[in-house]
């Protein structure tokens, strides 16, 4: 089988994902058992805006430098998700785009929409405008690692401020994940991703996360 990289975009992938207070065991865990990885995935940082709609669990939209990038939900197998890109598009983004692409994810009505392209200024000030939908501020601090050739990461994720902690493994062999989760002492913990666990702080689902 041909080894996974960090940063190589190869078939779907699936994963696991969860989202609580402290995972410092299982960080520790999983620093130990990684094998070495490329410098540049060692620390990583990023600010993206993450855009949550009350009516859409399935499309995950976030923005990155002026980029928007959207993934549909695939299936979940054996409790791990997959997901597949939707869409890329950069701004400032055409009406046709939000007509036909970006708002049908939102799965929310659609704005009236008179230019013909929009700056993330202006795309934002509709989102704000629509109850339905959030605009939300992310940073994260990820930590990359490599265990049982899965894709792996530590991260300390701030939500609109609110300080998380995720922690993650994806390949495209489940098996190989399932493996990782025992190791590094995940099992039993809720799979939770990106758009659940944002839902969650803001207010927009009444769960906790993981291991609060």
């Amino acid at each position: 089988m041909a080894e996974l990289k960090i940063g190589e975009q190869s078939k779907p992938r699936f994963e696991f994902r969860s989202f609580g207070q402290c995972f410092c065991e299982q960080h520790k865990r999983m620093a130990r058992l990684s094998v070495p990885v490329p410098e540049k995935v060692w620390e990583r940082t990023s600010d993206e805006i993450y855009i949550i709609s009350k009516k859409n669990d399935i499309n995950n939209t976030k923005i990155r430098g002026g980029k928007m990038d959207i993934k549909t939900y695939v299936q979940t197998v054996d409790g791990l998700e997959q997901w597949n890109p939707l869409m890329k598009g950069e701004f400032p983004i055409s009406r046709e785009v939000l007509e036909k692409e970006v708002f049908p994810a939102f799965m929310v009505e659609m704005p009236a929409l008179d230019k013909d392209t929009y700056t993330l200024d202006e795309f934002l000030a509709m989102v704000k405008a629509n109850p339905d939908l959030a605009a939300v501020r992310v940073h994260k601090q990820r930590f990359g690692y490599m265990v049982n050739n899965t894709i792996c990461e530590v991260g300390n994720v701030l939500i609109n401020g609110a300080k998380v902690v995720t922690i993650n493994s994806e390949s495209t062999e489940i098996e190989d994940i399932k493996k990782t989760i025992a190791d590094c002492g995940l099992e039993g913990v809720e799979n939770i991703n990106y758009l659940q666990a944002i839902k969650r702080v803001i207010g927009m689902i009444d769960k906790p996360l993981a291991n609060e």
